[in-house]
């Protein structure tokens, strides 16, 4: 059983203990409540803030927990909001692109499962892969650092945007370099810089639904430039440039999500004369470079390192190789475009709060650092490797379908359907059966070629879950396929 299960049943237990208990009578010490419960003491600890935050409990340093008066009888809501949806719609006459936000495909990665539902929609590494106790460890340290309290520089800490510079390599510089709380921040301030509401983005197909939302959110619409093995086609981005007279193109070169897809050698530098030659930027997500896997080989470098012309604005983030509350990220341009950036997010959050900088510092100038990333890649091999074998080995998922690609970064895999399958239908028979997965349909910004699934090996307990998972989704198809309906 996993943490957040364990949390979560011991919540319910405990609430419906203390409900039995006099107001102020004192519960069991915690350590009792380890060994009545087989739990972990962490498991306690957190079991015992819900139910304070709740209002059953209250706890004082050196005595204990205690019943408190319980949760506040909810107060009916008063007024009438039935306004709000003339307002909010209200500038639909004058805006093109309206900027009501669909983030369905963003949640589905944020929303954790039911307890006993597999997780192969996340995005995250699963907690037993995080570096909890060298984080731990960092953020103790960075706390006693002096000044650790202080206001930092609003470009970032400079040994931190430095570490970042010498990341990305080239010629860049840690002038160059914003930090920003996390990869979807940095995304938003991008693409906020460097197009008005209106305005045409070129994006890959199919590509990152959180990329979309931002856009979407921001007055931008989105237009699909497909993607192969070697990732973006150049004669269709050039093409698109044209048609659309877009100044800028995002793009995850590495690792893409969902596809795996690494851009070519050869695509490489025309992708960047095709920008420049449209006068548009390339934003180069590169937010999977650190979760290669053991057996990836070399990596190409960065867009970025090989850009001395500026067309590149790179995004980097240390939260995928970390925590998803490890919402340390990167801007990297060179140019004017630099000072856009800057004041854009200078307005939106002042500064990232110094602590966290400390402690990214502490984390990845650790000895820790080096030994946390090869464990993950080792361990992302081999979970790879057995969703890759558990697929093959279950015609009742991938039926006539191709087997998906199979990247060697990452954390997932992007599996065609047969032709006909009903994507919303399977998500939520495979729900039923306990086994969570993302549909393909919120990737794509326009209409999509085909059914898909996007499984992740990221957030699952280990490697016989993961065959357990794909059990359960091929179980889940043939409900769809037989009646529509779950059984067993």
């Amino acid at each position: 059983m996993n943490e957040r299960s364990s949390v979560d049943e011991l919540v319910n237990l405990l609430r419906a203990e203390v409900k039995r208990y006099s107001f102020d009578e004192k519960l069991p010490s915690s350590r009792a409540m380890v060994e009545r419960y087989r739990v972990s003491p962490v498991t306690v600890s957190r079991a015992l803030a819900r139910l304070a935050t709740e209002g059953w409990v209250v706890t004082r340093p050196g005595a204990g927990a205690f019943r408190a008066g319980g949760p506040a009888a909810p107060v009916a809501p008063a007024g009438d909001t039935s306004w709000q949806e003339v307002a909010l719609s209200a500038d639909a006459t004058a805006d093109p692109v309206p900027r009501s936000v669909d983030a369905s495909g963003v949640l589905v990665t944020l929303a954790a499962p039911p307890a006993g539902v597999i997780e192969f929609n996340g995005g995250y590494l699963h907690p037993s892969l995080q570096p909890e106790r060298a984080m731990a460890g960092a953020l103790a340290r960075a706390g006693r650092r002096p000044g650790a309290w202080t206001r930092p520089p609003v470009d970032g800490l400079p040994e931190l945007r430095d570490w970042f510079a010498r990341e990305i390599g080239g010629a860049t510089t840690a002038a160059e370099v914003l930090v920003t709380s996390g990869g979807q921040s940095a995304l938003t301030t991008a693409l906020r810089a460097l197009a008005p509401p209106g305005a045409p983005v070129l994006v890959e197909s199919p590509t990152y639904p959180g990329m979309l939302a931002i856009a979407r959110a921001a007055g931008l619409r989105p237009v699909p430039v497909p993607l192969d093995a070697d990732g973006v086609r150049p004669e269709l981005l050039a093409d698109a440039f044209r048609a659309t007279g877009a100044r800028v193109f995002v793009c995850q070169p590495l690792f893409q999500n969902p596809t795996g897809a690494v851009l070519s050698a050869a695509r490489r530098p025309e992708v960047l004369r095709i920008a420049r030659r449209a006068g548009a930027f390339v934003i180069e997500d590169d937010f999977v470079r650190r979760l290669a896997h053991q057996d990836h080989g070399p990596l190409p470098r960065p867009l970025a390192a090989d850009d001395a012309d500026g067309v590149v604005v790179h995004v980097d983030s240390l939260t995928k190789s970390t925590s998803p509350s490890f919402r340390i990220g990167a801007l990297a341009a060179r140019g004017p475009v630099l000072e856009r950036l800057r004041a854009i997010q200078v307005v939106d959050t002042f500064f990232v709060p110094r602590p966290l900088q400390e402690a990214a510092l502490e984390l990845v100038g650790s000895p820790a650092w080096p030994r946390h990333l090869k464990a993950v890649a080792e361990a992302l091999r081999v979970r790879r490797e057995r969703m890759r074998l558990a697929l093959a080995g279950s015609p009742a998922v991938t039926g006539d379908a191709h087997p998906p690609r199979v990247a060697l970064g990452g954390y997932q895999m992007w599996l065609r359907l047969p032709d006909g399958t009903d994507e919303a239908a399977l998500t939520a028979a495979a729900l039923r059966r306990g086994v969570a997965v993302a549909p393909g349909r919120p990737y794509f910004c326009a209409e999509p070629p085909a059914p898909h699934l996007r499984l992740s090996y990221a957030g699952v307990a280990g490697p016989d879950e993961i065959a357990e998972g794909a059990r359960r989704l091929g179980a889940a198809r043939e409900d769809v396929e037989r009646d529509g309906a779950p059984h067993g």
